[in-house]
């Protein structure tokens, strides 16, 4: 055990940390183990991971000396940030500052830092067509880890970005089917006909992050695009329409029309499907589903995901 490379996993409690965590304990012999990062080393989720073999440690974004201390001896990190616990960019911008500077005081020799797109990159604000949101961005959660992405350049962190896309679990809670007035299961989704929407399941970010961190540091400096399908709302319909049972119909809102619905964080999501949407080939032309296999050979494709969770949409 001495001989193995510790991976010091941040969020290890929730689904991205977990998958990382889970991925490198199910395979002892990449020599790698994990210390499990947590707010709350008594959680059952943290409990559970010390079962498995973690090394469960205490650790708080906002209390920069006890991230240093959970890096302190480790080979490598698997970071990620969740800008939905407070909807702050300023404030994930603080978290992900902290994260670099412990990884580069512990002398961390491979991170996989869980990024996504600056979006300002392709749609300067100047840019009329989607609101200007918390004053310089057009999709804060986006934006704020893309802009991040240069703290770990520039401190000189050996980082692979690994940039996510939209999480099969959001079909679990605000965008699922739901039953129409007339009766008939209806995805109702803010994205244009024909346009495709790359999803991936949460827990394969971890997984494809273990895949770089065993791929070693060839890869330091990579941005690897990850998604499990490239799928348009009518295909995705008809997936779910095939394992519910019944018929499901495919309805596209306009995205001033999302906008303005009284839903959590509305301008937020209608913005970044605009941004799938409005730059379809940037986007979901860098998802290589192929090369992501080749780091993740055990990848979801919908199919998979949904088999594993139709009961879960059934309950909801």
């Amino acid at each position: 055990m001495s001989e193995q490379k510790v991976i010091a996993v941040a969020g290890a409690t929730g689904a991205q940390g977990g998958g990382a965590a889970r991925a490198i304990l199910a395979d002892p012999d990449a020599g790698f183990t994990v210390r499990a990062l947590t707010r709350n080393p008594d959680s059952p989720a943290a409990r559970e991971l010390a079962a498995l073999g973690a090394e469960v440690v205490q650790a708080d974004f906002y209390d920069e000396s006890s991230v240093r201390k959970a890096f302190e001896g480790a080979y490598g990190a698997f970071l990620v940030t969740n800008f939905w616990a407070h909807g702050s960019a300023v404030k994930e911008i603080e978290e992900i500052d902290v994260l670099v500077r412990a990884a580069k005081a512990a002398g961390l020799k491979h991170v996989v830092w869980s990024t996504l797109e600056d979006t300002r990159e392709l749609l300067p604000l100047e840019d009329e067509r989607m609101p200007v949101l918390q004053d310089k961005y057009n999709v804060p959660h986006f934006d704020a880890k893309g802009e991040a992405n240069d703290l770990f350049r520039r401190a000189g962190v050996p980082t692979t970005f690994l940039n996510t896309t939209f999480f099969f679990q959001g079909f679990l809670t605000q965008v699922g089917p739901q039953r129409g007035e007339d009766g008939v299961l209806t995805l109702t989704l803010p994205l244009e006909d024909g346009k495709l929407l790359a999803g991936v399941d949460a827990e394969d970010i971890g997984r494809t992050a273990f895949g770089i961190l065993k791929g070693g540091e060839r890869l330091v400096g990579e941005t690897v695009g990850l998604a499990g399908d490239h799928l348009t709302g009518a295909q995705y319909a008809a997936k779910f329409q095939a394992a519910l049972g019944e018929p499901v119909r495919f309805q596209s809102v306009p995205y001033d029309v999302f906008r303005s619905l009284d839903v959590p964080a509305a301008e937020e999501i209608a913005n970044m499907f605009q941004y799938y949407g409005d730059f379809d080939q940037e986007f979901t032309g860098a998802r290589d589903l192929d090369k992501v296999r080749e780091l993740n050979p055990a990848l979801k494709s919908f199919d998979d995901w949904l088999a594993e969770n139709v009961s879960k949409i059934k309950e909801s």
